[in-house]
């Protein structure tokens, strides 16, 4: 039994080491490149969280939290911004956006799962694999 974590991310190498990461503590791990395509899945899967760059082509990750609280199924899913984006007032405006959480690029692998699952409520029953 999983978790299943949307990763909303450009950087193909960030999006390797997040889902090694995820994957290696049992939580089922989907990727999107852009804003876009993210808001797409996350419609369609229903994930249990959300991780957001901020730095994303065309929509940016502000805009792309916007418009997930603004689906009504997707209101409640906790999403945590994952970014580089560290100068003062970065973290209040990921919040202010829509985003449950905040953590700072480049990640600590000895923590980020960590951090991720607090973030996970209790709650909500896993998916079963098939």
């Amino acid at each position: 039994m999983s978790r299943t974590i949307l990763l909303i991310e450009d950087n193909e190498q960030n999006r390797y080491l997040s889902t090694f990461l995820l994957e290696q503590h049992g939580h089922r791990v989907v990727s999107a490149p852009d804003g876009l395509r993210g808001i797409e899945l996350a419609r369609t899967l229903g994930p249990h969280l959300i991780l957001l760059d901020i730095q994303l082509p065309t929509m940016d990750g502000y805009a792309v939290a916007q418009a997930l609280r603004g689906i009504e199924s997707l209101r409640d899913i906790p999403i945590i911004a994952v970014t580089s984006y560290a100068m003062v007032g970065d973290r209040e405006k990921a919040l202010a956006s829509g985003c449950n959480g905040y953590i700072e690029k480049p990640i600590n692998p000895d923590t980020f799962v960590a951090e991720i699952e607090r973030h996970i409520p209790s709650n909500i029953p896993p998916h079963r694999s098939p």
